[in-house]
């Protein structure tokens, strides 16, 4: 099915000349952080991920992702901080690896993601993921389904989304949009957004809306989903150091219904205020007499 090759992609062409990739044989999408190819290496058929140049990606909020992400090298740090050239070039290098390791350690961690073959100078080459036909897998927003089919496949997501919170990853930018579909069910792709759980302050928020985007998609199909709180039971178990892989969720989230009524906390501090006022004033007319 894939035979006729297309033009060679400039920044794939040193990967062609290196023996890494034999021919690129069509372009598969082009989204908001990189353009995607389908690409011949040896008797292999793979992807080729061609990250687009910061000046022309419109990914939004790049630095909220960005926060917590570790950079030994003093000098790459200090080139980042001043935004020089060598330090946009560290900057864009650190978003591209972020995604492979990511890919790596999720993949060891029982997350189904594409196989990552090697990062090449802002070309991430990895597993083109098929149906049993060999047809590309189709995305999840592609897709419709049984009510029980998406009970089945929302718990899926949400024990990968538990399993990368186990290793510190929050994806950043889950929906339909970044989850495949192959015969064995989802596949998590897209993650060079992918943030550090303990060291990144949006880490939590944008965990409830990776969890809340995947539930209102499945929630089309089975409404009883909309009702579930994934988000603030998984943050809540891992912020108490009790989220492992093997925990069970419930999908259900006791919440402090008791809001802490300011009026009333301020009213008593002044009259406990007022009160030691008073003790002393007694003291001190005691003392006088």
């Amino acid at each position: 099915m894939y035979k006729s090759a297309m033009k060679t992609p400039k920044r794939i062409q040193p990967l062609i000349e290196d023996g890494i990739v034999d021919e690129v044989v069509r372009q598969l999408m082009s989204g908001k952080e990189a353009t995607v190819y389908v690409v011949r290496c040896g008797s292999e058929i793979r992807c080729a991920k061609v990250y687009k140049e910061a000046a022309k990606r419109s990914f939004k909020q790049a630095v909220q992702y960005q926060e917590g992400r570790k950079v030994r090298n003093s000098r790459r740090a200090r080139a980042m901080e001043k935004n020089s050239k060598f330090g946009r070039k560290q900057q864009e290098d650190i978003w591209h690896n972020a995604e492979v390791d990511a890919l790596y350690k999720l993949a060891s961690a029982g997350v189904r993601v594409p196989q990552p073959y090697g990062c090449f100078d802002g070309v991430l080459i990895m597993e083109l993921v098929t149906d049993d036909s060999g047809e590309v897998a189709p995305r999840l927003n592609d897709v419709s389904m049984s009510a029980e089919q998406a009970r089945e496949d929302h718990t899926i997501v949400m024990q990968y989304v538990q399993r990368m919170l186990c290793v510190g990853i929050v994806h950043g930018d889950l929906s339909e949009f970044n989850v495949l579909v192959d015969d064995y069910g989802p596949v998590i792709i897209d993650l060079p957004q992918a943030v550090d759980a303990a060291a990144n302050n949006h880490a939590e928020t944008m965990l409830a809306r990776d969890i809340n985007n995947m539930t209102a998609y499945y929630g089309q199909y089975a409404p009883e989903l909309l009702e579930s709180k994934y988000a603030k039971e998984m943050w809540a178990l891992y912020e108490e150091g009790d989220l492992t892989p093997e925990t069970e969720l419930t999908g259900f989230f006791a919440e402090d219904t008791q809001e802490a009524d300011v009026d009333s906390v301020v009213q008593e501090i002044k009259a406990a205020f007022a009160e030691e006022q008073e003790r002393k004033e007694r003291i001190r007319d005691a003392e006088e007499l």
